[in-house]
């Protein structure tokens, strides 16, 4: 019985952290154990999710399974794309990463590598949220 090959990545965005597996298959998502449809709203976080995949070419050729928490919809997609990314990134370590047709080339080229570290920013004193001042009364 032949072994299936594994690969991992981690991704975060805002407050949600994502773990993937992506294991050869027929290109079958599944989030917290729900369907990709089914568990996101929009399409669009759909598509955005798919990116790195399409540009790769591996939409059809591996099954990813994902654990997220923390966050909403959108942050835990840009978490999950970023943890599909490395596990690509994974796949392809054999690669040179210079090379022209490489994952590392594609995906850097898409602006996918890169985390989004920007996050919530904290309320101050005598401000109802970081930077939103009560309302002024000249009387």
């Amino acid at each position: 019985m032949s072994k299936k090959r594994v690969f991992t990545g981690t991704g975060r965005r805002k407050e949600a952290s994502a773990r993937v597996t992506m294991t050869p298959g027929k290109g079958k998502i599944i989030i917290n154990g729900k369907d990709v449809n089914e568990y996101l709203p929009y399409k669009t976080l759909i598509m955005d999710l798919r990116q790195p995949l399409e540009i790769t070419k591996m939409v059809d050729k591996f099954d990813i399974k994902v654990n997220v928490t923390g966050g909403g919809f959108t942050g835990q997609t840009g978490a999950i794309r970023l943890g599909i990314v490395r596990a690509l990134l994974e796949y392809d370590a054999d690669t040179d990463p210079n090379s022209e047709g490489s994952f590392r080339q594609l995906l850097k080229e898409g602006g996918f590598i890169s985390r989004d570290a920007r996050i919530k920013e904290r309320k101050k004193p005598g401000l109802k949220k970081a930077r939103r001042a009560p309302q002024f009364s000249k009387r």
